[in-house]
């Protein structure tokens, strides 16, 4: 009897398969940014290995309840041809990239030399049909589903869809999905892609929010390429005063051109940290600025000394106006340094008022053994003059500052022993450090720069004190960035509080703010733009 009833259930499958196309398309969804300038943003990719089959005839899409339909713009089929032999057996999902993030020119719409548009529905309805009537190459064949929301979309919009079936060969085709299960695609906006303003490239993250609600974010503007000082490139910054769905002009709040009759890419300027002072609302710009280098790597080439033809020089500009305009350079150099330094920077990203109104940046210096070390810089006199103590860990590099407790700042350091972020507290603005419980235990990191905030209950709409970080969340390579909160100082980073952006390859630096007391803003080198804002809505993360 039991044998009868397998037969007949081995009978019953069989005739179930020969219903179906003899390939198995296998689907890929995508967990990367959809940006709302963008004509084509990577949904789903497919991946068909026609063996017997000859023709994909059609994809169903089905989008979820919650999904504002009237924000999206249309929804595209592509196909993208074949793979080499030599790739097969790697189980790729995509011949190229589609849409380049780096290309000038390039970054908002699929390169239609690697794909051809077979099918487009405007103003989709919940389901979608869209049809192909492609084709197969006999042997690896991809396709791919693309989103365009609309202009006026907003931040907080969230997509969810479902690709419902595939027919080839007139019949339904059997699928398999690689991908996790209820994926959310969060909208953002490329706040500068690769080309802009003539520059090739944009890099390092800093933003705030002023006490008027702007945003500010600032970033190295790379005219020539995507490499480190030294090169041309300037200090840029763009300016939000709409949540950061739309953001003006560029403005260059550090740029030295020629100075000192050198070539505009020995003068480069930096890795920009930038924080308000909530008393008076004067935003500062912290940055290196590298003179006579020979276009070489500042990181080996600014040596020992004070003045501007041997070591790197440590600039500020501020703004009284809510970063409208900008002040002339000031150098404070000669304040900070040691002369035995080889390099003294900031810490990317940004830095802090203390409840006090003690402003607080991070800091970077190589000592006089070629060593690097992270810690503060700090001002009592609104900005006029600064001060350094000691180091919190050696072997650190970029760091963030936040303040945890009254008086008590925590840095979170890049540390180059690599697997984890170190963390140290101190309780009198760097004269001591203590090593925090946390610290190469509870954030894992590839070797980057990541971004920490501290959120105190009254500035939130859950009405609890919350520690916000974001970097790639790997160990290796830089991808997969996600924001994280703690609920207990930085003790425990749980992973019911986290959201995850953007699992693809980019340059990993991210810098956040508090948009409101609802919603977390986050500046980020993405896998889709050099320059990508999202916002993120608090309970989202903190369920």
């Amino acid at each position: 009897m039991k044998k009868n009833l397998f037969l007949s259930i081995i009978f019953s499958f069989c005739v179930i398969l020969q219903a179906f196309a003899s390939d198995t398309v296998f689907v890929r969804e995508t967990q990367i940014p959809v940006l709302i300038e963008r004509q084509d943003n990577v949904l789903f990719m497919l991946r068909l290995n026609a063996k017997e089959s000859h023709t994909l005839d059609e994809v169903v899409l089905n989008f979820g309840k919650d999904v504002n339909m009237s924000d999206i713009q249309s929804v595209k089929l592509y196909y993208s041809g074949t793979e080499a032999r030599q790739n097969y057996g790697k189980n790729f999902f995509a011949p190229v990239s589609y849409i380049s993030s780096h290309t000038p020119g390039k970054t908002l719409a699929a390169n239609p030399s690697y794909s051809i548009n077979k099918s487009q529905v405007n103003n989709p309805k919940r389901k979608v049909a869209l049809k192909a009537n492609q084709k197969l190459f006999p042997g690896i064949n991809y396709f791919w589903i693309s989103l365009q929301m609309k202009p006026d979309a907003s931040l907080l919009d969230k997509v969810a869809a479902k690709i419902a079936a595939i027919k080839v060969d007139n019949k339904e085709a059997l699928m398999h999905t690689v991908s996790p299960e209820n994926i959310v695609h969060r909208v953002g906006v490329g706040v500068r892609h690769a080309g802009d303003d003539g520059s090739a490239s944009f890099r390092i993250p800093g933003l705030v929010t002023t006490n008027k609600g702007t945003l500010l974010g600032v970033y190295d503007v790379r005219y020539n390429n995507s490499a480190d000082l030294q090169e041309h490139v300037d200090i840029g910054l763009s300016r939000s005063v709409d949540g950061g769905k739309t953001w003006e002009k560029m403005r260059l709040p550090l740029a030295f051109g020629e100075t000192g009759d050198l070539p505009a890419a020995q003068n480069g300027v930096g890795d920009p940290s930038i924080l308000v002072d909530t008393k008076t609302n004067t935003v500062w710009v912290v940055a290196a600025w590298t003179h006579g280098m020979g276009n070489q790597r500042a990181w080996w080439s600014s040596y020992p000394g004070m003045d501007m033809n041997h070591t790197a020089q440590l600039v500020l500009s501020k703004s009284t106006d809510d970063g409208k305009t900008w002040s002339k350079p000031i150098n404070i150099t000669e304040q900070v340094k040691d002369p035995s330094w080889y390099f003294l920077l900031q810490g990317p990203g940004r830095g802090i008022t203390m409840q006090d109104g003690t402003l607080v940046f991070p800091i970077q210096f190589i000592d006089s053994t070629r060593v690097p070390n992270a810690g503060i810089m700090y001002s009592k006199d609104r900005g006029e003059t600064w001060k350094i103590h000691n180091y919190a860990r050696t072997n650190t590099t970029e760091a963030q500052v936040a303040e945890v407790e009254p008086g008590v700042l925590m840095l979170n350091m890049r540390d180059n022993r690599g697997g984890s972020r170190a963390i140290s507290t101190t309780k009198d603005l760097g004269k001591t450090w203590t090593e925090h419980s946390s610290s190469r235990k509870a954030l894992q990191e590839p070797v980057c720069m990541a971004s920490l905030i501290s959120v105190k209950a009254k500035d939130n709409v859950l009405n609890k004190d919350i520690l916000l970080f974001s970097n790639p969340n790997t160990v290796k390579g830089r991808h997969h960035i996600t924001i994280k909160a703690s609920l207990d100082g930085g003790v425990t980073w749980l992973p019911e509080h986290q959201v995850m952006l953007d699992e693809g390859e980019g340059w990993g630096y991210s810098c956040l703010t508090m948009i409101d007391k609802e919603t977390i803003g986050i500046l980020y080198e993405s896998s889709v733009a050099h320059m990508t804002f999202q916002a993120v809505q608090l309970r989202d993360i903190i369920k």
